[in-house]
């Protein structure tokens, strides 16, 4: 494999050998897991020779390393990602091919790593390919979840959350570590005690403790033998099962430790509408957090003995405030463990710890009620509340006789933590992931921060890696660019830029269009087998695939769906392009409108759906258990691409640019990166519409914004909104959707109507679609805008969007391996 001979013999002889190893099977015997259990296990082998030569790099190099801190990582399947890397993907598979396997079929046996949920797990993965590729040294630093989020069933239309068990059949490309888990400790008390020196040191004392235990998963660079890490970390109990409780009786008490463990890692983001969720969900981000510094404080003092250097050689990337404690559990291993002074040990953090923000909206910023993080983290909160102190003073310095500063920027106030000025004002870069959010957070949102440090603000734009969402997602896109382009686009985005010059040509349009229709007809099947809707290639796929809040719009969506059944209805015969709307969204198992968003998604589905009346001019889906692995099937059939949210709330998104990447049109407002993409491929080639982010702005100061106005004055937005409450669809049921509709409308005391300005940017929506509509109708034209699309999408690479983290933040050097030992 890369550059190795690849042997088909050999190969085979692997699979066939795995088989009997682990199954006592063979090829002809063995199930479809178990098939594709020794495939991933042959594939590893080749793996694992790079990852030890890249091990044995960086003891030799020793290169600064980021660790990258995130509660999730949605890494998607390995094994077709790591053939694309190995550049091995089309001889394995006609390896396979010769003895009667299917590599598209294996592949498929293999379950999404539970491991993330949305746009900030998947960014995770995409950073941690482009750092593999671009050949710096990095690790990915979570929890094992056992379960994931949730395996998401539709049933009647409702979400149901079900364990999403990935790990039934063991997971080939991880590998347990457990010579590396450290003790993690939570609750009890502290006090103070003195050396035989009489410097004062703290003891934790009576708490309880789990231990981490690593398990790494290989992270293949392309073609460049370079493989890091993720490193997730699994709970256990410091003592599985006390036979002395058990004996006496007491048998919760016989197997606490042992919940306490299990309980750490069973699910991301545990519902926090109770305390015990919150408290669940601060141990999580301790728990990682705490092991992922212990094992790079280790492998730093393996081969260096002062911790001054420590900022020379390892950089923590907080990414989002979830793993923020990074910083005061850094400064307490500095201090209580390694003996270092206060002033030493905050000179050290500072320099290694930075802050990437994702969210533009103040109520997605972490905040730990005060009672709960004392009581879970006594050592840590002493010393959150020594850096907020030093912090209040410095600011009363730099504004004397402003307390409104301190109200606003202090970490400690009114009874909670503040994880985000934590990290700003211990971190030494704060960056936004879009120049929107990033202009909105210096200007709106973090301000006073901005004006006490603009040096430490700076602005990355996400990216994504076109190795899994065009290489492996899309392989005729694939084969196609690169036949007009040159390979060389797998590890540098740009080159398809000379797309541009081809873009007018008839022939050339005919291709990509057929590719098209080809990726619509396989995702046609997909749904037909797992929806049982009959879908038209030939419509316009128009699609909004993403985690499903209020903001996101897809309630707009729906809304516009209704609208224009209401208009097939009223006229028959109306000139109408048969479009297909495909959704597919999560809701968080607490948020009860989003929910309901699905259910009225799924009603208005089951209602238009079988309406012969219309003759299939409309369909809705709704894919279940939106996931990577189908989401690279979606990206890749979609021609509308829907990026709807309410300007100056997405801080970037993700998804935009993975259907720019696969030639879907945009339909958005000026929000997040949507802005970039439309600088990049210009007004023609993407349809904008809606309130841009100031008018947004404006009025939530003014609250001048009356949705019942338009309610009132806008005939077919009042029916659409009356059928939410009127039994269209829920057979008769008005109450189902009264939440939905009273949101736009009657909120609750305290709240606003219409939050996110569906009703103010509908009219603009309605009309933009139109256009799409006619658009497309004019193939030529569409095809050279989709073209375009490609043409120009380079700038959202991840491997731009490190390269800029490691030339502004990181300063990481590229490490080279050697393989002429293996």
């Amino acid at each position: 494999m890369r550059d190795k001979v690849f042997s088909k013999k050999v190969f085979i002889k692997s699979v066939t050998d795995n088989l009997k190893t682990l199954y006592r099977k063979t090829l002809e015997e063995a199930s479809q897991q178990e098939l594709f259990q020794a495939v991933s296990f042959s594939v590893k082998d080749v793996v694992m020779d790079e990852w030890l030569a890249t091990q044995q790099a960086f003891d030799k190099q020793d290169p600064k390393t980021v660790y990258y801190m995130s509660m999730e990582f949605l890494m998607g399947r390995a094994l077709g990602n790591n053939l694309i890397n190995l550049c091995a993907y089309k001889e394995v598979k006609e390896a396979l091919d010769e003895i009667g396997l299917d590599l598209s079929v294996i592949e498929d046996q293999e379950p999404d790593p539970a491991l993330g949920n949305g746009g900030l797990g998947r960014l995770a993965a995409c950073f941690m390919d482009s750092l593999a590729t671009l050949g710096y040294a990095a690790y990915g630093c979570g929890i094992r979840y056992r379960y994931g989020m949730f395996k998401q069933k539709i049933a009647d239309g409702f979400q149901i959350e079900m364990p999403d068990n990935w790990l039934k059949y063991g997971y080939p490309f991880e590998l347990q570590r457990p010579e590396y888990c450290y003790e993690i400790k939570f609750g009890g008390n502290v006090r103070p005690d003195y050396d035989e020196n009489g410097n004062m040191r703290f003891v934790h004392e009576n708490y309880q403790s789990v231990l981490a235990v690593p398990y790494d998963m290989p992270i293949v660079g392309y073609n460049n033998h370079v493989v890091d890490s993720l490193m997730i970390w699994d709970a256990q109990p410091k003592e599985v099962f006390s036979l002395d409780s058990f004996d006496k009786g007491d048998y919760a008490q016989a197997v606490e430790q042992e919940n306490l463990a299990r309980n750490l890692v069973e699910v991301l983001y545990p519902n926090d509408n109770h305390v015990k969720g919150k408290e669940l969900r601060l141990k999580q981000q301790y728990f990682f957090v705490s092991a992922s510094i212990q094992r790079a404080l280790e492998r730093f003092k393996k081969s260096h003995n002062d911790l001054h250097d420590l900022p020379k050689k390892v950089v923590f990337q907080m990414n989002d405030t979830h793993p923020t404690v990074t910083v005061a559990e850094l400064m307490r291993i500095l201090m209580d463990e390694e003996n270092l002074s206060w002033d030493d040990a905050w000179d050290i953090t500072t320099h290694c710890v930075a802050y990437t923000n994702h969210t533009i909206m103040a109520e997605a910023l972490e905040k730990w009620p005060v009672e709960i993080f004392q009581r879970l983290l006594p050592r840590v909160y002493q010393i959150i509340e020594e850096i907020d102190r030093r912090f209040v003073m410095e600011i009363r310095n730099r504004y004397p006789g402003n307390e409104e500063k301190v109200r606003k920027m202090a970490i400690l106030y009114e009874g909670q933590v503040k994880m985000a000025h934590l990290a700003i004002a211990a971190g030494y870069s704060v960056n936004g992931v879009a120049r929107l959010h990033t202009e909105i957070l210096k200007n709106q949102e973090l301000r006073d921060f901005y004006e006490m440090f603009p040096e430490k603000f700076n602005n990355k734009t996400n990216g994504i890696t076109q190795r899994r969402f065009l290489a492996h997602g899309n392989p005729l896109l694939a084969d196609w660019v690169t036949e007009k382009c040159g390979k060389d686009w797998i590890t540098d985005l740009s080159k398809t830029e000379k797309l541009v010059s081809i873009a007018n040509d008839p022939k050339t349009q005919k291709e990509f269009m057929k590719i098209k229709y080809e990726n619509k007809v396989r995702l046609a099947k997909y749904i037909k087998e797992h929806n049982g809707i009959d879908v038209d290639p030939n419509s316009i796929f128009d699609v909004q695939v993403k985690r499903l809040h209020e903001y996101k719009r897809q309630l707009m969506n729906i809304m516009h769906i209704m609208y224009l059944y209401n208009q097939l209805k009223a006229n028959p015969n109306m000139d109408f392009y048969p479009r297909t709307f495909i959704f597919g969204a999560k809701a968080a198992a607490g948020y009860s409108t989003a929910k309901k968003t699905i259910k009225l998604i799924n009603s208005v589905a089951e209602v238009i759906n079988n309406d012969a009346s219309i003759n299939g001019k409309i369909k809705v889906v709704f894919i279940e258990d939106y996931r990577v692995s189908v989401a690279e099937w979606i990206f890749a059939a979609a021609d509308v691409s829907e990026q709807i949210s309410t300007a100056s709330k997405e801080a970037s998104g993700t998804g935009n640019m993975k259907f720019m990447l696969n030639g879907a049109l945009t339909i958005g407002t000026m929000d997040g990166a949507n802005v970039e993409m439309y600088e990049e491929v210009g007004a023609d080639n993407i349809f904008i519409f809606g309130m841009s982010a100031d008018e947004v702005i404006a009025h939530e100061q003014h609250k001048d914004y009356y949705p019942m106005n338009i309610y009132n004055s806008d005939e077919d937005i009042r029916k659409v909104l009356n059928q939410m409450i009127d039994g269209t669809y829920s057979t008769g049921d008005r109450e189902l959707f009264r939440e939905l509709y009273n949101s736009l409308l009657n909120p609750q005391q305290g709240q606003v109507a219409d939050r996110y300005f569906i009703l103010a940017d509908f009219r603009s929506y309605a009309n933009a679609q139109k256009k799409v509509e006619e658009y497309y109708k004019d193939t030529e034209n569409w095809a050279k805008s989709a073209i375009l699309n490609v043409a120009h999408v380079g700038k959202f690479s991840s491997d731009r969007t490190i390269q800029e983290y490691v030339d502004d933040i990181w300063h990481l050097e590229k490490v080279r391996v050697n393989m002429s030992g293996f």
